[in-house]
């Protein structure tokens, strides 16, 4: 079991890290604060090759490993986790067309969206299907060479903004078995958006709905077979799964490195903070469980570049506990800095408004406990 990364990945890891350090950190609060979208900034990371991270090199992409990718977005979120968590995003759309489409479906649209000339969305949630997914109720109907889509998805990151779509819709019978992956341009007839969300975190992305009436789509924009999307969409979800939990692991990395700061310059009763066994312990803590999130979702990033069986509970699991654990990490980070932490002129509760989410989407990690026990009985 080697535990060390090679040379190649700290390079990784440090490209991302001196990019969040010089284009996302300076501008994350100001971001968040006027809800801004920055486009050209993530343009400028698409240049690094982290727009299309693990999509195939033919097309623009990088070609890189799941394990890869975890650096990255751990570097990233350490400058706006609210920015990388949407290039992420971005990431697994692309995956899915580049892994499930036809080569002229690749062509089409996979060099345009490494370079993120164009920007890409996933739709999955509805109003009335969360965790549920395959009850999705948004229909799509064969006419001609064209399906005409009703319905409506919720939560969006990039609504409005995003010019590709990748949907999943059901053209079948009730269940998973009746979905299918279509992707949606901006600007066909009959595609609208709702009003942006007005949200507790992530303000550096929209999130609104992304309403079908009557939309005409081509057939061609089937990606896959019909029946394949559910299928699709877990797979695109596990690799998902272990990007969040990364950018949860690197927000609390950036909160904890703070609070280990600020716990040496604060004194009260004559002594820094940081000399109290109260705060050391505290520090320890945090420490020894981000490490071990660190090390299980790195290893489940492993089993899912190697194809493992049970690759799929790993990315569960590491999920569960990467996002638990970095929630909890940056509110410990918080409670140390005191009444300074909860003001917006430190960074502590930004953090904080933005890892939350991180416990909900990409499944729940109430579904996340439903998939690792699931394989845990199965046998």
């Amino acid at each position: 079991m080697d535990f060390a990364l090679t040379e190649d990945q700290r390079a990784f890891f440090d490209t991302a890290r001196d990019f969040a350090d010089k284009e996302l950190a300076p501008n994350a609060a100001q971001w968040d604060a006027e809800a801004i979208f920055p486009v050209e900034t993530m343009r400028r990371a698409a240049e690094l090759g982290f727009a299309g991270i693990y999509v195939r090199d033919d097309v623009g992409g990088s070609g890189l490993s799941r394990l890869d990718a975890a650096l990255i977005f751990e570097a990233l979120s350490m400058g706006c986790t609210s920015t990388a968590a949407y290039i992420s995003i971005h990431n697994m759309a692309s995956w899915m067309i580049d892994t499930f489409g036809s080569d002229e479906q690749r062509q089409k649209w996979l060099p345009r969206l490494t370079s993120m000339d164009l920007i890409a969305s996933y739709c999955l949630t509805e109003p009335g299907a969360g965790s549920d997914a395959a009850s999705l109720k948004t229909k799509a109907v064969r006419d001609g060479n064209h399906y005409v889509i009703n319905g409506a998805k919720a939560f969006i990151s990039g609504s409005g903004t995003s010019d590709i779509y990748v949907c999943m819709i059901r053209t079948g019978d009730e269940g998973a078995g009746g979905v299918s992956c279509i992707v949606v341009e901006k600007g066909t007839p009959g595609l609208s958006f709702g009003a942006i969300e007005k949200k507790m975190g992530w303000n550096s992305q929209p999130t609104a709905a992304v309403i079908f009436e009557d939309c005409r789509v081509p057939v061609s924009n089937l990606i896959g077979a019909e029946g394949d999307g559910f299928k699709i969409a877990m797979k695109g979800l596990d690799g998902g799964r272990l990007n969040i939990g990364a950018c949860s692991i690197g927000t609390a990395q950036t909160a904890l490195d703070a609070a280990m700061a600020y716990a040496k310059d604060r004194n009260q009763f004559g002594k820094a903070i940081a000399s109290f066994q109260a705060t050391q312990f505290k520090l320890a803590d945090m420490e020894t469980e981000l490490e071990a999130a660190r090390l299980l979702l790195r290893q489940a990033a492993t089993k899912l570049d190697q194809k493992m069986p049970d690759a799929t509970k790993h990315c569960a699991m590491a999920k569960r506990l990467a996002t638990d654990t970095g929630f909890n990490v940056v509110n410990q980070a918080l409670q140390i800095h005191g009444g300074y932490g909860y003001l917006k002129d430190y960074q502590m509760e930004r953090h904080l408004r933005d890892v939350r989410v991180h416990q909900i989407l990409e499944g729940t990690n109430e579904i996340m406990r439903v998939i690792i026990s699931r394989e845990m009985l199965k046998d």
